[in-house]
């Protein structure tokens, strides 16, 4: 199984992941990358410029398989509760 690396990129800073996950594809790093980011909103809120980070998640060569920004994680929570019944 491959390797995904979850990063966080706030501004020019990036908080990088060093062990990262074995996943089965980039569609499982999508959502794992997805409850990251509605986990850690739900933590600490939107200090620190949260908002404007996302979450770049590389594979075993370093190379970007997809950049999730923060803000798509709330957009998503928001149509999701307005859509429950």
């Amino acid at each position: 199984m491959p390797r995904y690396f979850f990063n966080t990129r706030i501004g020019d800073e990036l908080i990088s992941d060093p062990e990262g996950e074995q996943l089965r594809d980039p569609d499982q790093a999508w959502e794992i990358a997805r409850a990251m980011i509605r986990e850690l909103l739900k933590l600490e809120g939107a200090e620190g410029g949260l908002l404007n980070a996302t979450l770049e998640v590389t594979d075993d060569a370093g190379e970007i398989v997809l950049e999730f920004p923060f803000t798509e994680a709330i957009l998503d929570m928001t149509g999701e509760a307005a859509t429950r019944h």
